[in-house]
């Protein structure tokens, strides 16, 4: 189980492929088994990809604090330094993609290209501290559908949620069905500052986001309850191509790796050849219909 010491930490990772560095980085209460599922078997054969645990996450070390996106972000710099990697590709999603792009406001020299899978940005966060926020009624749609019922009074209680999402059987990929490993999920919750530290809003501004350059592939599902970060992002992000994925939700790599795989091997070879000029690959698919069925103007 290969391990690196990044800030006084061990962090866990695992490299396979060749070519140019790709980077991958899962979401909040995730690991980097996300990616080996199908993405990674689709790509290793033209890049070299390392996947790795978040603080906190997977194999890597549990630490009381030091989970914001700006902190992470520098021990995502660490992490490259300790495998000596210069100027990957970065791709992530949700609270990943959040650390990508905050690595490339703080290091922008260091970053290739990145590739953001609906991101959801401590900057926006109040949105989605309304009552009448979307994912308030997808959540707890999801969690009634394994026979998981939510009191009206906890159904936008982000801690009773987040406590109560562990106790849910996986969703997707051969383990579909199985229980979580509830303990460390629990104890990453209850015993660390990883909610409060998820919401500071450090270096990533909302303001700060227009002067980041790095070349930007955007792609969140068309049913996705994070359609507000992703229309600002759209708007905001100057060198960026988005794409809406038909019939997708929030967990893109699993629910459509194949359609994501795509994507990211045309812009990393756009960005190779000349990043310079727009990315195209089909549509742009951003549905009107999407976005007002999510309560998002454009």
């Amino acid at each position: 189980m290969p391990k690196t010491r990044v800030n006084q930490i061990d962090l866990h990772y695992i490299t396979v492929g060749a070519g140019p560095d790709v980077v991958m980085l899962h979401g909040l209460l995730g690991n980097l088994a996300v990616w080996h599922l199908h993405i990674v078997p689709e790509l290793r054969r033209e890049f070299r990809i390392t996947a790795y645990d978040l603080r906190g996450h997977g194999y890597s070390d549990v630490t009381r604090s030091g989970y914001s996106t700006d902190e992470m972000a520098r021990e995502l710099e660490g992490l490259l330094d300790a495998l000596g990697i210069e100027r990957p590709y970065l791709v992530g999603h949700s609270f990943g993609a959040d650390i990508g792009l905050n690595l490339a406001l703080l290091c922008p020299e260091r970053i290739r290209g990145l590739v953001l899978i609906d991101p959801t940005l401590p900057a926006l966060v109040d949105q989605r501290k309304s009552t009448d926020w979307v994912g308030w009624k997808y959540w707890v749609a999801k969690l009634e559908e394994v026979g998981l019922r939510v009191p009206p009074d906890k159904q936008t209680d982000l801690s009773y949620l987040l406590n109560l999402s562990v106790e849910t059987p996986k969703f997707y990929g051969p383990a579909r069905g199985l229980p979580r490993r509830r303990e460390p999920l629990l104890n990453l919750l209850r015993n660390t500052t990883l909610v409060e530290d998820y919401e500071k809003v450090e270096s990533l501004t909302l303001d700060s986001i227009r002067g980041i350059t790095t070349p930007t592939l955007l792609v969140s599902g068309e049913r996705s309850q994070f359609l507000g970060t992703y229309a600002f992002l759209r708007e905001t992000l100057p060198n960026c191509t988005s794409r809406l994925m038909p019939g997708g939700e929030h967990f893109g790599p699993l629910e459509q790796p194949g359609y994501l795989a795509t994507h990211m091997r045309a812009f990393f070879h756009h960005v190779m050849t000349d990043g310079r000029k727009p990315f195209l690959l089909g549509s742009a698919d951003d549905s009107s219909d999407a976005f007002e069925a999510a309560g998002v103007g454009d």
